[in-house]
């Protein structure tokens, strides 16, 4: 199955341009969604080149926030970043635990 086998479930605007689901519910258009990136990673043999640009993006990030002049030697700088990285994702890991606290309390929590 390919993501062009969903065709049929779209309809082109007059003059063409993008296609979108005509009259379809938020909840279909998620389950369509869904469906379309379950049939796109199918057909990707390579997961790890599919995504090394967001990768490389993301960790580069932390080496800019660390060393925004790039002045540091490139280990120090590394191993900065790796330390900022992880920071990040500690942070993250709060927010979640703090988030997922709330709900079970049934209260609404602005991040």
């Amino acid at each position: 199955m390919n993501v062009s086998d969903l065709d049929d479930v779209h309809q082109k605007p007059e003059g063409g341009g993008d296609r979108r689901p005509a009259g379809l519910t938020p909840e279909q258009r998620r389950r369509r969604a869904r469906i379309a990136a379950h049939v796109s990673w199918a057909n990707t043999a390579d997961r790890a080149a599919r995504t090394a640009a967001g990768t490389k993006a993301f960790l580069d990030r932390f080496e800019r926030q660390v060393d925004p002049d790039g002045t540091l030697p490139a280990e120090v700088r590394s191993v900065m970043a790796q330390h900022a990285r992880k920071a990040y994702m500690l942070q993250l890991a709060e927010r979640s635990a703090a988030a997922r606290k709330d709900r079970g309390q049934g209260s609404t929590r602005k991040s």
